[in-house]
């Protein structure tokens, strides 16, 4: 009989197997990590939203309670000066001055129906002063805050409009300001916290729609049954009209 002589398999060949299967190896590794971080990052995302609405809840029983207490004694409760407000444009170029162009410019309002989170401090309440017959503007309700973030909410990824379809893009974003999801930002953004440029410079200005029945009349301020102008809270009523 002929001894069959069996086929070497050349040493290249040998290495790039023990290569694959090394990069396989270090592949499935990583895979359990990011799987294993992922878990914990969920859990992080889970009891930080725990503990925002219990912060939320414990204001507002403590607002009740200040309330009724001062009822009893015959008082007014006086409540502190409210340190957010959403700008909404409602006004075009047309017969501009360019003083308030320039404000407009400021806030990011560059367009109707336009929309951003103003911090109220001494710069810019002067600044709203400027441009009050171009936009109307209030203060937000958490529910607001969190459906506009939530439904129009896009941020500034690299100069471009990007939609926040992952938390990652917040955290990447953010996450050297501790601010990794959309429930961090809504918390960073209610209350008013010391990263509140960044968070909001991070959004895109809101684009909304016209709001559901229409403008009264835009040359109007608020109180005269008009649109333009501080309209406090009822800033909530329209948002959701233009949602």
């Amino acid at each position: 009989m002929v001894d069959k002589k069996v086929a070497q398999i050349p040493e290249t060949i040998l290495k790039k197997r023990k290569q694959r299967l090394a990069l396989k190896a270090r592949q499935a590794t990583q895979k359990k990590k990011l799987a294993t971080k992922l878990i914990e990052k969920r859990k992080t995302i889970f009891k930080r939203a725990e503990q925002y609405v219990k912060e939320y809840r414990e204001a507002k029983a403590d607002e009740l309670r200040l309330r009724r207490e001062t009822a009893k004694k015959g008082d007014i409760y006086v409540p502190g000066e409210p340190r957010l407000a959403f700008v909404v444009r409602i006004r075009g170029v047309n017969q501009l001055h360019p003083r308030p162009r320039k404000a407009l410019q400021i806030l990011r309002l560059r367009q109707i129906n336009n929309g951003v989170f103003v911090k109220l401090n001494k710069a810019t309440l002067p600044l709203l002063r400027i441009v009050d017959p171009y936009v109307t503007w209030g203060y937000p309700s958490l529910k607001t805050i969190h459906d506009l973030v939530y439904k129009r909410g896009y941020g500034k990824v690299q100069g471009k409009r990007t939609p926040i379809t992952d938390n990652q893009i917040i955290e990447k974003a953010l996450g050297k300001h501790d601010i990794i999801c959309l429930e961090d930002l809504v918390h960073e953004i209610q209350t008013v916290g010391s990263h509140f440029k960044q968070a909001t410079n991070f959004l895109w200005p809101f684009k909304l729609n016209n709001p559901t029945g229409g403008w009264t009349k835009k040359t109007n301020h608020f109180v005269e049954g008009g649109d333009f102008g501080n309209r406090e809270d009822k800033i909530n009523n329209l948002l959701k009209r233009m949602i």
